[in-house]
């Protein structure tokens, strides 16, 4: 990184912090710390919705998802707009009549108080685990990637979302998301032009699109029912609509977004707007994701992008057996090279099944690049990730953008990293605070309720980049984060659909089915985890949700007949 990178890099992030700081100091009152004073107007929700859940994690892991695997990730998102409407049809209204400062205190008026204690440690535990790994991601990636101190950085991360973030509460995380997302969306538009500029004179936008199409990276509708594809418009359809009801329906680090806002009218138009952006964003990063893969068709891409890994692999045994593969992936590289200048040279028709071949060629050179690259770890007793996904992106940034704008992508990252972990962190200290201290310790003056808010903010934001510090990456950070909430969140979502619309089922029949409900979750996705059952994790959402309130009934049931016969 040259010097003008790193003052725009660091001048960008001060200025958010600084900003954020200064604009929110002197929240004295819980409304004001807690729900921003309910001045939000709908724009402003609306971002702050979208800043909340594009973690760092979306910025450099889906553009290599779609660099692997395409277009299709978008289908995770289409139950997004579905659910939005759900949520401003039956939650807002219930949740702004209520006058509740987290989605749970509804559940002790509904059921009882430890049901709104249990679903708030589920979204304790969650939540805590997410916030550290959105810290974590960038961090180990940048580590990797610029040979920084991974501690350092995973520390540097909290410590600057802990300032404002304590300081003043949810209306400084609306506040400074806003700034955020311009930052955001500025520098990803700015590498989409980039990456086409990068591209020979001679490949339009149009050929660019045929090129990957070849490749199959353009496939964006699969209808299959087939389980083993994790992502098609069914799972997207149902498994998407119930993880995003629960997501943006009961989880705190969203619904305070919104509850912040001035009228029902401003919560609704927020979330309609996130609803209505949400999908063209996530469809527009997956096409950076596919012109990066026409550009490194044109320009040599290393066989594994995680120079980590590379370097474990060279330093070991099998350092000749990596070099050969090298030196095969170059010979595919340049015949697939000359295949696909060839077609932009003649305006032809390109060769698909010829490209297809070489594409063959290529993943079976990284598969065995990285079953090399786990073999050098075991030798050495290292944990070496293989899987180089979250790598692709950062890697265009570091060695093709002039200088100055790779100050700014870098902040793109950490920025949607802080705007993340800023709302996970409000939102805990909030849970913590009103479900659970407040309950615990009994009545507290306003000054008291905002100090404890402020020293839970501080506490989670410790026990967060403790997480990050002890976190191991999985095979794709993007997926590992909607794993550990489809874990939890169908339990959840199910719970307060159970409350909203069933008064037949009554608190202690909730309460024990959603404790043999989590386990059974729990229990599925380890039994696809090591293959003995079939079952994508997004599923998960819908079979968690349908579990409990059918437990639920069972128990009611059961209940209601002893009840009688006694």
């Amino acid at each position: 990184m040259q010097t003008l990178d790193w003052i725009v890099l660091l001048g960008t992030l001060l200025t958010i912090v600084i900003y954020g700081t200064y604009q929110t100091r002197g929240s004295k009152n819980v409304q004001d710390y807690l729900k921003g004073g309910n001045t939000s107007k709908w724009w402003t929700i609306g971002l702050s919705v979208m800043a909340t859940q594009a973690s760092a994690i979306t910025f450099l892991s889906t553009p290599g998802q779609a660099f692997h695997s395409g277009m299709g990730f978008v289908q995770f998102y289409f139950g997004l707009p579905i659910a939005m409407i759900v949520i401003c049809m039956v939650f807002i209204p219930l949740y702004h009549r209520l006058k509740v400062y987290t989605a749970y205190e509804f559940l002790e008026k509904r059921f009882d108080r430890k049901t709104r204690s249990l679903t708030a440690i589920l979204f304790l535990i969650q939540r805590g685990l997410a916030a550290g790994i959105t810290i974590f991601a960038p961090a180990i990636i940048l580590s990797a990637v610029l040979g920084w101190n991974l501690l350092v950085l995973n520390i540097l991360i909290g410590v600057l979302v802990i300032i404002y973030t304590v300081s003043g509460g949810t209306k400084a995380v609306n506040v400074t998301q806003k700034h955020q997302m311009i930052v955001i969306f500025t520098g990803m538009i700015i590498a989409f032009i980039l990456i086409l500029n990068h591209l020979p004179d001679d490949i339009t936008f149009r050929k660019a699109l045929d090129i990957a199409g070849a490749s199959g990276k353009m496939e964006v509708l699969d209808f299959s029912f087939d389980l083993d594809n994790r992502y098609t418009v069914w799972t997207g359809l149902i498994g998407g609509t119930f993880l995003m009801l629960s997501y943006f329906g009961t989880d705190q680090s969203q619904v305070q977004r919104y509850l912040s806002g001035k009228s029902v009218r401003e919560m609704r138009l927020g979330l309609i707007f996130n609803g209505l952006l949400k999908v063209p964003m996530q469809f527009f990063i997956l096409l950076v994701g596919v012109m990066v893969f026409v550009f490194y068709q044109f320009n040599e891409a290393p066989i594994n992008f995680n120079p980590t890994a590379t370097e474990v692999v060279l330093n070991s045994d099998y350092a000749d057996k990596y070099k050969a593969l090298q030196i095969k992936q170059q010979e595919v590289f340049d015949l697939k090279k000359a295949a696909i200048t060839e077609f932009a040279n003649a305006n032809g028709t390109i060769n698909q099944e010829l490209i297809a071949s070489y594409n063959t060629q290529s993943d079976t050179l990284r598969a065995n690049a990285r079953a090399l690259i786990v073999k050098a770890g075991e030798a050495k007793s290292l944990k070496v990730e293989d899987n180089d996904k979250d790598y692709v992106f950062i890697h265009f940034i570091l060695n093709n953008l002039p200088k100055g704008l790779i100050g700014l992508l870098l902040a793109v990252i950490l920025s949607a990293a802080m705007s993340s972990t800023a709302s996970e962190l409000n939102a805990l200290a909030s849970t913590t605070t009103i479900d659970l201290y407040k309950h615990k310790v009994g009545p507290k003056t306003e000054s008291e309720m905002v100090k404890a808010s402020k020293g839970f903010t501080l506490l989670w934001g410790i026990i967060a980049i403790g997480v990050a510090c002890v976190a191991n990456l999985a095979e794709n950070l993007i997926q590992l984060v909607n794993i550990i909430g489809s874990i939890f969140y169908g339990n959840v979502l199910g719970i307060f659909l159970l409350a909203f619309f069933f008064k037949y089922i009554k608190a202690n029949a909730v309460f024990i089915a959603a404790l043999i409900t989590q386990v059974i979750v729990i229990a599925l996705y380890f039994l696809d985890e090591y293959d003995f059952i079939n079952l994508p994790f997004l599923w998960l959402n819908f079979v968690g949700c349908a579990i409990v309130m059918i437990i639920a009934f069972v128990l009611q049931s059961l209940m209601k007949n002893k009840s009688v016969e006694s």
